[in-house]
């Protein structure tokens, strides 16, 4: 009976690790669309320079082609995985930075903390079923 139950536990982590993929590209595409989009306009409600916020969402475009693409293989790759949890390390950093050195409006620092909370929950996921 164990020997039926690993490779079950080993498909839902492989399921779960791909639609938290998914999920990110998804988060990735739809904040690179926000921000590129509405830099201009954005800009003055968020208190941060429209090239930031615009260089920033164009910057998601590839990222998330590639969490969708890493997603979709029949087996995840370690590596791309790995490489996806990195990624979102560095955004969370990156975000942080944006905080400290720059003054955002209050609408402005909430946004920043909402979509860094989102990519570490991300992050969080992603860590535990690897990392199993």
């Amino acid at each position: 009976m164990n020997t039926l139950s690993a490779p079950s536990a080993t498909l839902d982590r492989s399921s779960f690790l791909r639609r938290a993929l998914h999920v990110d590209a998804a988060t990735c595409f739809g904040t690179g669309a926000l921000l590129s989009l509405g830099a201009d306009k954005l800009s003055s409600l968020l208190g941060l320079p429209a090239a930031l916020l615009l260089y920033a969402g164009l910057a998601l475009f590839p990222v998330a082609a590639f969490l969708a693409w890493v997603g979709s293989r029949r087996s995840v790759s370690p590596a791309g995985a790995w490489l996806a949890i990195l990624g979102n390390a560095g955004w969370i950093a990156g975000s942080i930075l944006v905080l400290v050195l720059l003054s955002p409006t209050g609408l402005g620092t909430a946004f920043v903390i909402a979509q860094a909370v989102v990519v570490a929950l991300l992050e969080f996921m992603g860590l535990r079923r690897i990392g199993h």
